[in-house]
């Protein structure tokens, strides 16, 4: 079980919704804490309430690899090494992807895919030349699993992130590494108000903002999950070591009939030319894989 205090833990969008309560909690289990936000003026006011000496604030745009490697420097020189990372900053585009433009998509893939990619490229090998084993959490949605029309860019950025973080599990657990990937539902955040920070040069593709949209989205935000409640579960998980941090329960019976939905789409086709050597490679693959699983979790 890994033990929170003392460590050093870097949080993208760590200056409100999620972050902000992830930064909160791990305060409280004794950890140094870097919150890295684009909105600098959110920062100042998240250290406000922290109040705590050891929490820091970096302006951070998670799509700039260069941005990254700086705040990464500036957060070890300053608190230590990061053994403890949360890849949690994340926009959205409600949107269809139909009626998408290209700079929709460099957008939404830069901040919500390459973010976490970039995050990860920066600090994992670090983490593993540290020595001190650590935990990475990346933040997905309920939305990497279940997918409707819209949004749907969103959709395609954290169905990518949650297969990114299995596979990146079964490569860093020899290193004492943990992966978990964070999966919510409705979170009181200021997700709905993404276009505030959507950049000069990626809005020559953009619709004009619905203002009565966002503000009925801002609604509806106000009955999500309070950040503080799903950062401690979230925390729960990874002292248990758990890939899949499931914050909201109210989707466990959706997600059975979407699986159940899935394997029905199966057929018993005849044998057809190469079976019995195709299925005795699946075979030992399946075997092996299912010994990774078992030594991962038990890791």
């Amino acid at each position: 079980m890994i033990d929170f205090a003392g460590r050093t833990a870097f949080v993208t969008g760590g200056a409100n919704g999620i972050g902000l309560g992830l930064a909160r909690t791990l305060l409280a289990e004794g950890a140094k804490v870097a919150i890295a936000d684009i909105r600098e003026d959110a920062i100042e006011a998240a250290l406000k309430t922290l109040d705590n000496q050891h929490v820091i604030g970096i302006p951070l745009d998670v799509a700039s690899r260069e941005g990254f490697a700086a705040a990464a420097d500036r957060a070890e020189a300053e608190l230590g090494p990061v053994t403890l990372l949360f890849n949690n900053a994340g926009i959205n585009l409600f949107q269809t992807i139909d009626d998408s433009s290209y700079e929709d998509w460099d957008w939404v893939l830069g901040v919500n895919l390459h973010g976490v990619i970039n995050g990860v490229m920066t600090f994992a090998n670090r983490m593993k030349a540290h020595g001190q084993g650590g935990h990475i959490v990346n933040t997905a949605s309920m939305a990497s699993f279940i997918s409707n029309g819209a949004p749907g860019i969103y959709n395609t950025t954290k169905f990518a992130v949650r297969g990114m973080s299995e596979s990146l599990r079964y490569s860093l657990a020899p290193h004492g590494i943990g992966v978990s990937v964070l999966c919510p539902g409705l979170v009181k955040s200021h997700i709905y108000a993404s276009d505030d920070v959507r950049p000069d040069d990626l809005k020559a593709g953009a619709k004009p903002v619905n203002a009565e949209f966002v503000a009925r989205l801002e609604q509806v935000h106000q009955y999500g999950m309070e950040p503080d409640v799903i950062a401690r579960r979230a925390l729960d998980a990874v002292k248990e070591n758990r890939f899949h941090i499931f914050a909201h329960p109210e989707f466990k019976e959706e997600l059975g009939e979407i699986f159940d939905e899935i394997l029905a789409d199966f057929r018993d086709y005849p044998q057809d030319p190469g079976y019995d050597q195709r299925i005795g490679f699946e075979t030992m693959r399946r075997d092996n894989f299912r010994a990774t699983r078992r030594s991962v979790r038990g890791a």
